[in-house]
């Protein structure tokens, strides 16, 4: 299959809000370049009305200069490869692909193979919710992720000592690439990933933790559901966010019967810790 990719030139504060504008129009990895952005997305999935929409929204804001041209998929992983450093997060995490020299100084290194797939650690969410994970108790924990997509979070919470891992997403090529990144990392031990959404969890409940980086209103549908399935004294992270909207998801947590523990920011975006009384 082919992909689309969108190479857009544009002031730097501006990339991380388009990023999120253009992930909610099914682009799905992202490559931060000097200029700007580029995005892609599959083939059959471009939408121009939809792009130009987007673009509309902020050309009168900032400059704005984009192209667009068809990769075939031999050619997409060279540009990925071209573009995709390392990741570090608190001198403890490393994120690297197959093709980086492993670096034995970190006490925590992930394998993620850049494949289509939204969470290698590049995004702002990502290392958010990798940092708060470091402050969080994980040793033989069960944890769910919700909207796992390369599965980068429950991976390292496998590292950190979780003892099982429920991970699902809604995008098939999402939990292909996530269950390639377990077996990556060896840790397939009571690591579960499925299609699906927390619907598909049914009754299960008693989570020690759960992982929940996807977006405001999914998270405000669904943090009922995550409240439901986590255990007395057990914490949930959640992020996918901007700053601005931190205030409303804190006040909902605090309705379900969830404790505030922390708040962490990265430039615009947010992520929250909340530990269940």
């Amino acid at each position: 299959m082919n992909y689309i990719e969108l190479s857009l030139e544009i002031d730097p504060e501006y990339v991380e809000i388009l990023i999120a504008e253009l992930a909610e129009i099914d682009y799905e990895s992202f490559v931060e370049t000097d200029e700007g952005v580029n995005a892609y997305i599959e083939a059959p999935r471009f939408d121009q009305v939809a792009l130009h929409e987007v673009i509309a929204k902020y050309e009168e804001q900032t400059a704005i200069a984009f192209s667009v041209k068809t990769l075939e998929k031999e050619n997409w992983n060279k540009e990925w490869e071209s573009n995709y450093e390392t990741i570090e997060v608190e001198d403890k995490v490393r994120v690297r692909a197959s093709f980086h020299e492993p670096d034995p100084s970190f006490p925590y290194e992930l394998l993620i193979n850049p494949k289509m797939s939204f969470g290698t650690g590049h995004h702002e969410t990502t290392r958010l919710v990798m940092s708060e994970q470091l402050s969080l108790p994980h040793e033989g924990a069960d944890l769910m992720d919700v909207g796992s997509g390369t599965g980068i979070l429950g991976i390292l919470g496998k590292k950190l000592g979780a003892e099982t891992v429920l991970a699902f997403d809604i995008e098939e090529w999402a939990v292909e690439n996530a269950k390639e990144n377990v077996a990556l990392n060896n840790v397939s031990e009571g690591f579960e990933v499925f299609l699906g959404t927390i619907g598909d969890v049914g009754e299960r409940k008693g989570f020690d933790g759960i992982l929940a980086n996807i977006n405001r209103n999914i998270l405000l549908q669904e943090m009922e559901s995550y409240s439901k399935r986590l255990k007395a004294g057990g914490w949930m992270v959640i992020s996918g966010f901007y700053r601005a909207d931190a205030p409303g998801l804190i006040a909902l947590g605090e309705q379900l019967g969830l404790k505030l523990l922390r708040t962490n920011y990265r430039n615009d975006w947010a992520a929250v810790s909340f530990m269940k009384l």
